[in-house]
């Protein structure tokens, strides 16, 4: 009887471990500070960490919608995107900041306009509400002008470069697009800070396997370590760029347009403040552009969104 309990209990025991090993499904997209989890995907970092771990790839808003519909623990998301999906149902918290856009995203203009001033009556192709949607209203301040100076068409971001190519618009919002003939006339550079991405995780998934995701963000700043040391270039070039689609040569200039945070960095970001420097100002100022937008009508409290401690406990 008492050998039968024992494999009773075994059998129990090993049921729990296959239970608690099930994988983190996260979802990832077309974006540097996203892609560049494919590092580790193809390094084997997560099982040395004893993670287990299911990345998913999608394009960018198709990311967002599995995750609302529950079909993820994670996605990455830009700051401001993560207010509007919790808005609509999906409670999440940004555990990791990797990023934030220095140039990759901008405002690309038809040959011939050479200034945002030069938008004031033209037509935009915009994915209204988003990120991109955000970078042109900071445009149209800096030159004085309101985003009702210009006609917004409404188009998803990943056909812009299709929109603008077709004459159709006179510019657009993009991120790593080009059309032949145009010029970025504004991009994320000359306001960094503004759009900051994050690994967005379900609150359910966070409480429940706190220390898988601390793993998780770990694993994370070996890849920063790694793309770091000039001897890596190549290889973690090879390995992003063939994720998407592109020669290693064309993901360098991406590459230039995004600047990672180091742990230090991310730190000091995770701090309270009211500006682009902050995580917190930052997220604020996409809640009131969302307000203003009638994305959703309901204040967000930010500091639900974000949690700093699984960075802040890293050494």
């Amino acid at each position: 009887m008492k050998q039968l309990l024992i494999v009773a209990f075994a059998i129990v025991a090993l049921s729990a471990c296959k239970k608690e090993a099930a994988p983190l499904k996260i979802g990832y997209s077309d974006w540097p500070g996203w892609v560049a989890w494919q590092i580790a995907i193809d390094k084997g970092w997560f099982k040395e960490e004893g993670v287990n771990v299911e990345f998913s790839w999608f394009e960018y808003a198709p990311s967002m919608e599995a995750f609302a519909a529950g079909q993820l623990d994670a996605v990455s998301m830009t700051n401001g995107d993560a207010l509007v999906t919790g808005a609509t149902g999906a409670a999440n918290q940004m555990i990791l900041i990797s990023d934030y856009s220095n140039g990759n995203d901008m405002i690309v203009a038809a040959p011939g306009i050479d200034s945002v001033i030069n938008l004031k009556g033209k037509k935009v192709g915009i994915e209204v509400g988003f990120v991109e949607h955000l970078l042109l209203v900071k445009a149209l301040e800096s030159a004085g002008l309101k985003d009702t100076d210009v006609e917004l068409v409404n188009v998803a971001t990943h056909q812009t470069a299709q929109t603008l190519a077709s004459g159709e618009v006179s510019a657009i919002g993009a991120w790593q697009k080009s059309v032949a003939g145009s010029k970025a006339i504004y991009t994320s550079a000359n306001v960094p800070g503004l759009i900051y991405d994050a690994l967005c995780v379900s609150p359910t998934s966070l409480s429940s396997r706190r220390e898988d995701w601390a793993k998780v963000v770990k694993v994370w700043y070996r890849i920063y370590d790694y793309m770091q040391d000039p001897a890596n270039e190549q290889e973690v070039l090879k390995i992003m760029s063939s994720k998407v689609g592109v020669t290693p040569q064309e993901y360098a200039v991406f590459m230039k347009g995004v600047h990672f945070l180091s742990k230090e960095e991310a730190k000091k970001v995770f701090e309270k403040g009211d500006t682009f420097q902050s995580i917190y100002g930052s997220t604020k100022i996409a809640d009131k552009f969302n307000l203003d937008n009638k994305i959703y009508s309901t204040p967000q409290d930010v500091d639900t969104y974000i949690d700093p401690s699984f960075t802040l406990e890293l050494k």
